[in-house]
């Protein structure tokens, strides 16, 4: 008797330790479809060496060894997405994120259920990227800034970075030096556990020899033509909470277009304005776009009121809404002044809610919108 449990659990052993490999190096195939093939395989070659009661007990070990592996499944792992190399997936039960250290450090994919938030050239042309030639620079973008006055930046802007995985479901990517701006950046990714909430920190390290004054950029290009609304805080530099830019370098500090309205405290956005780069000063603190795919990309990050923020405007927020494809969602961090070696960090949090894309004539339920927000966009 002594002999046949040893036997038995020895089977158990060897069947858990297979069906580990098989988990760990299915990353192309589902578990399901894995696990039904080590067990399909398992119980045809036990066939002509055990009875029936044996072979039941062989498949026991083989489900044990299923419940206790099932967790070696990487939340992180590298991967080549549409043709770009060494990326790294981030995931959980119903998000997934493409981190790309390829080129510019950017965010692939956001995507909630298999349904990516962000515009990504080559998903949407069915073009894979090919090494050594020049990026699309769509999807998650970040940058620095102030726009008008930092030198041209293509090693921080498309440059190769450097990836690593830091933890179950983040990842850091780093750029190479710039000696344009003196800085080196480091964005640091942190996936929850368990829902959307995507922590994405860009740190701003000095490497040169000489004070630097830089801001956080975030330049976000999510799927196109969507609802932007932004909560309104008071007092506003601008009379219609609000500026356009015209021509280039010509703001419009009282611009009127038919698709921005003041509504229940909130700006909203909600087609192709006659310019499509807009300004804000909302201290809020985050804001919400709507999506035709019935997703609500939320982004929250901290404002400074009594931080000089060094865009020329004084801008928290800019909008660039094309006619066309997409749309970017900038939020803009204060003004960073660095001396030699010293650095400083700006997060944005981003979640992913549910939400119907209202029908032609309705109207968003702008406060229903943000009790949404409040309840699901907040910090675990």
């Amino acid at each position: 008797m002594l002999r046949t449990l040893a036997q038995m659990l020895a089977a158990l052993v060897r069947h858990a330790v297979l069906c580990t490999r098989y988990l760990v190096r299915s990353t192309q195939h589902s578990v399901l479809s894995t696990w039904k093939s080590v067990l399909c395989t398992q119980y045809s070659a036990l066939g002509t060496q055990y009875s029936a009661r044996r072979r039941c007990w062989s498949l026991v070990g083989v489900a044990l060894a299923l419940a206790t592996t099932a967790n070696l499944l990487p939340a992180a792992e590298e991967l080549t997405y549409v043709g770009y190399p060494d990326c790294i997936e981030l995931k959980n039960e119903t998000t997934r994120v493409v981190l790309c250290p390829e080129a510019g450090g950017r965010v692939l994919v956001y995507a909630m259920n298999g349904e990516n938030s962000l515009y990504l050239e080559e998903e949407e042309a069915g073009k894979l990227y090919v090494p050594g030639t020049t990026a699309s620079m769509s999807a998650g973008r970040f940058d620095i800034g102030p726009e008008k006055i930092i030198p041209r930046r293509n090693l921080l802007w498309s440059g190769k970075w450097a990836g690593e995985i830091t933890g179950e479901r983040s990842a850091r990517l780093t750029s190479q030096k710039d000696k344009a701006t003196g800085t080196q950046l480091i964005r640091d990714f942190v996936l929850a556990d368990d829902s959307t909430h995507l922590a994405c920190k860009q740190t701003i390290a000095n490497i040169s020899d000489q004070t630097t004054e830089w801001c956080h950029w975030s330049r976000t290009f999510a799927k196109g033509n969507g609802i932007c609304v932004i909560p309104l805080t008071q007092p506003s530099r601008f009379p219609n909470n609000y500026v356009m830019y015209e021509g280039g370098d010509l703001i419009n500090l009282r611009p009127t277009d038919p698709h921005i309205k003041t509504r229940d405290g909130f700006l909203e956005i909600t087609s192709v304005p006659k310019h499509p780069k807009l300004g804000m000063d909302s201290q809020a603190g985050w804001f919400a776009y709507l999506m035709h795919n019935d997703l609500c990309f939320v982004k929250r990050y901290r404002v400074y009121p009594d931080r000089v923020y060094n865009e020329v405007a004084g801008l928290t927020i800019s909008i660039w809404y094309p006619e066309d494809r997409r749309v970017e969602l900038e939020p803009i961090g204060p003004r960073e002044r660095l001396r030699p070696g010293e650095s400083a960090s700006f997060t944005e949090d981003w979640w992913l809610l549910p939400h119907a894309y209202p029908k032609e004539g309705e109207q968003i339920d702008l406060r229903r919108l943000a009790k949404l927000v409040e309840r699901d966009a907040t910090h675990d």
